[in-house]
């Protein structure tokens, strides 16, 4: 009896899963379907290929010269490029957060000789953006102050427009060793005294209007528009202690037959090399590209499921755009008034290296400062998203230390602006103490934000899902690029000490 009832109770069993399953399992799989064509409909709506990673050698009409890019890399860790020995490009854009900042707001010159989230010394005004994928930007700096007016990075038949005292004069079109923007831009640093550069030793190099400020201290400081700086001195005394480093000499003559020669290293050689580098650093290889090269199992449901409300309901691909001049890059790379707190250091007493904008001396009046136009002011240009999950913090001034709340900023302006907590928002104690007003910027804001946006909660953890991980390319994580971190430089200067780098610049 037993026996039968046991054999019943098998039989039907088996029946039941062999009937109840099939249905949901096939619904499933119409539904992923469904959903991958919907994201495959939107990508080709937007242009969307996912092969800009691979175009870079295409669109420099040549391969990568690798001895200079890794000439362009110990250049890019050497403190000894500035003339007080204590900052070089990486002490800001740090190779455990995919090149870009280690901080809310940038520490330059007088640092510690720390990258990473102990970094300390007088902060500047903006947080640092990041190197990777720079070579396909238009437009570069939060204020787009360096840009390529035909609007692409790789071309200079229209020259590339600088602020003075370069301005549209010392890059001019066809310039036959300025051919790409980031080898034009690799002149600026170097100058800037917040910095690299500093702010003594510098005799003769600057306008009279830098004396105007001081810090109490007796300390001069720039203004933040910076337009009274003559940089060729400076260039020229960094050239002069590339010149006399012998070990600089031998990388240079292997790669510029000048040198080779005899001749001196000139600074556009430098910029060739830090460019060289940058070039290397294309990390756009993320779920969403590969998805678009036809592997739908590369991105995750809920990244899917962002990726729809990012192109629809979000609106985010409004001004996080990936077509045409914007090059796959989730930026229009135009400048707008998102509402973001005003956040700034103590000035003085060696707390801050910039004079902020405003009568309180606490605001940023972005765009503004470059065109001179009140029209612009509080615009900053929208910031591209790929590789966005490395960084530890977000907008021109790190005032949000989480993704999501960046996110709900986005959806609700107003409400987030107005509800600020810059202790809650995780950013450093130094930066908690001064908030610039916020309704003058509210009163500007960009008429597609000004109306908030209602997500469900799925929809919003989709969309969080998506810019985190569906734009990451795995390649730039901190395992990776902290190995380019060198743990000696040719002229013999210590390197920094990267604290997310273990054994790294020690």
């Amino acid at each position: 009896m037993s026996h039968a009832v046991n054999h019943l109770r098998n039989a039907l069993a088996l029946f039941l899963l062999a009937s109840a399953p099939l249905p949901a399992v096939r619904a499933a799989e119409v539904n992923a379907a469904d959903l991958d064509a919907q994201v495959r409909s939107v990508l080709q709506q937007h242009g969307f290929t996912g092969t800009v990673g691979s175009s870079i050698e295409d669109r420099l009409g040549r391969p990568i010269n690798r001895d200079m890019a890794d000439l362009g890399r110990l250049l890019f860790f050497d403190t000894g490029g500035g003339l007080h020995d204590d900052n070089t490009c990486g002490g800001c854009h740090s190779p455990a957060n995919g090149f870009g900042d280690s901080q809310s707001i940038a520490i330059g010159v007088q640092n510690n000789n720390r990258v990473g989230p102990n970094r300390s010394g007088p902060r500047n005004q903006r947080r640092t953006p990041t190197v990777a994928n720079t070579a396909f930007y238009p437009k570069l700096m939060w204020n787009g102050r360096f840009s390529a007016p035909s609007g692409d990075a790789f071309d200079n038949s229209e020259g590339f427009l600088f602020p003075a005292p370069e301005a549209a004069t010392a890059f001019p079109p066809h310039h036959p060793s300025v051919t790409h923007l980031l080898i034009a831009q690799a002149h600026i640093p170097p100058t800037e005294l917040v910095e690299v550069a500093g702010f003594t030793g510098t005799a003769g190099t600057i306008g009279p209007e830098f004396d105007q400020f001081d810090d109490g201290q007796g300390q001069a400081v720039p203004s933040a528009d910076a337009s009274g700086f003559r940089n060729e001195p400076i260039r020229q005394a960094v050239l002069a202690r590339l010149n006399g480093t012998p070990a600089y000499r031998a990388l240079f003559a292997a790669s510029f037959p000048e040198v080779a020669s005899g001749a001196p290293i000139d600074f556009t050689m430098f910029g060739r090399a830090i460019a060289e580098f940058e070039f290397t650093l294309t990390f756009a290889d993320a779920p969403i590209d590969r998805f678009a090269r036809g592997n739908v199992e590369a991105m995750t449901v809920p990244q899917k499921e962002g990726a729809l409300v990012f192109f629809g309901s979000g609106g985010c691909s409004s001004c996080h755009a990936v077509a045409g001049a914007s090059v796959e890059m989730f930026s229009d790379f135009e400048m707008h008034v998102i509402g973001v707190p005003q956040i700034a250091p103590v000035f003085g007493a060696g707390t801050g290296n910039v004079m902020f904008d405003g009568p309180g001396r606490d605001e940023d009046f972005g765009l503004e400062q470059i065109t001179g136009n009140p029209a612009d002011r509080y615009k900053f240009r929208s910031s591209p998203l790929r590789n966005v999950a490395l960084q530890p913090a977000f907008f021109h001034n790190g005032a949000f230390t989480r993704l999501e709340d960046a996110i709900r900023h986005h959806l609700d302006v107003s409400r987030s602006a107005r509800g600020y907590d810059p202790v809650a928002a995780g950013v450093d104690r130094d930066l908690t103490y001064r908030l610039g007003p916020i309704e003058p910027v509210l009163a500007r804001v960009d008429p597609r934000l000004a109306t908030p946006t209602n997500l469900s909660a799925r929809e919003f953890h989709a969309l969080v899902a998506f810019v985190r991980d569906g734009l990451l390319d795995e390649r730039a994580t901190r395992q990776d690029l902290c190995r380019l971190a060198p743990a000696r430089v040719p002229s013999g200067y210590p390197v920094m000490r990267f604290e997310q780098c273990p054994q790294r610049g020690r």
